[in-house]
């Protein structure tokens, strides 16, 4: 019978994680100098939501805000602070960013925790590729914080003073998997079918129900993402429309969105948009997503009729989304993500 793991509080446990934490106050400090020097200024947004988000899969806790007439209304931890910082570019904001606190359920692995410190940054005005270069800039920065820029994770190395690897998702489709992504992808439609049989046809698992969504995602996780951000970083660009998010068509090949993703030793850091600003088609794409969620899990989420309503008057921008635990992870060598965060949730 193993004995049960000593608290996170023990000070031989402390002491063990000390290093990581001090290293992280390092970086912490170190992004926010990077950010000063680029006239961005930090922002502090709301935990509590209307709505913590409308993607699919997401899943996030709830709550009652109770008024002072006594009457109760649910509200939602953000599992992103993306709505509040989009309202502050609509408010007249020009480059922002934020150490958010931020929320999901149901997620706690070597690489997730229900509770984490998201960093989010936007450029109003400016295209995605500025945010390419930041991301290259960060890790630079971030390394300087460390002493080194020779990363890893596991079996995992990465130098990020090296140039990030540009590659679309249809190039790493066919480098990894041998799979024509784009010849199921089209403008009214995904053909469902011949991404299945292509994913069979590639030695991948798939099952009768899945859907375009299901195979596509199962081709990044077993042939592709084991694969990036190796050696150097990778920057993954130009993700189908219909797994946009809250991203923008490309304008030279509507098919695609501007989207793309950072990783570092297979690990993914970053996910990142041209902002989408059409109020009509976010609305679409949020009760196409809820739709989903009704029929997988039973449940949907509110949609911030206050955000649709800033998304009318936000200008065209940029923003990203970095998992800043993961980041301290990678740079300081730590094994699991609990590593770097001062005072875990209790299981």
């Amino acid at each position: 019978m193993s004995l049960p793991a000593s608290p996170w509080w023990s000070p031989t446990v402390h002491a063990d994680r000390r290093p990581f934490l001090l290293a992280r106050q390092r970086i912490a400090g170190k992004l926010r100098e990077f950010f000063a020097a680029r006239d961005f200024i930090e922002v502090e947004t709301p935990i509590l939501q209307v709505s913590p988000g409308n993607e699919t899969h997401l899943k996030a806790f709830a709550t009652e805000l109770e008024r002072p007439d006594g009457t109760r209304t649910t509200r939602y931890l953000h599992t992103s602070p993306e709505f509040t910082a989009k309202k502050l570019l609509a408010a007249g904001e020009q480059r922002l960013f934020t150490l958010a606190r931020v929320f999901r359920n149901g997620e706690r692995t070597g690489r997730h925790h229900p509770e984490f410190t998201m960093l989010e940054w936007y450029r109003a005005h400016e295209g995605y590729e500025a945010l390419m270069a930041d991301c290259a800039e960060l890790l630079v920065s971030t390394a300087e914080a460390v002493g080194t820029t020779a990363w890893r994770y596991g079996d995992q190395a990465c130098d990020v003073a090296l140039a990030p690897e540009r590659l679309t998702v249809a190039d790493a489709f066919i480098r990894f998997a041998g799979i024509d992504l784009m010849a199921t992808v089209g403008e009214d439609g995904n053909d469902r079918d011949a991404l299945w049989n292509a994913a069979r046809a590639a030695g991948i698992r798939v099952a009768e129900d899945d859907t375009w969504a299901d195979v596509f995602t199962r081709v990044m996780v077993e042939k592709i993402e084991p694969f990036l951000g190796l050696g150097r970083p990778t920057i993954l660009c130009e993700y189908p429309i219909s797994e946009a998010a809250l991203a923008r068509p490309k304008p030279s090949d509507p098919r695609v969105a501007e989207r793309f993703e950072l990783y570092v030793c297979a690990v993914e850091l970053a996910n990142a948009f041209g902002e989408l600003t059409d109020a009509d088609e976010q609305r679409r794409r949020f009760e196409q997503w809820m739709d989903e969620k009704e029929r997988i899990y039973g449940e949907r989420y509110p949609i911030d009729e206050d955000f649709l309503a800033a998304l009318k008057v936000m200008p065209e921008a940029s923003g990203i989304a970095l998992g800043f635990d993961r980041l301290v992870m990678l740079a300081s060598g730590a094994r699991r993500i609990e590593d770097v965060i001062w005072a875990p949730v209790a299981p």
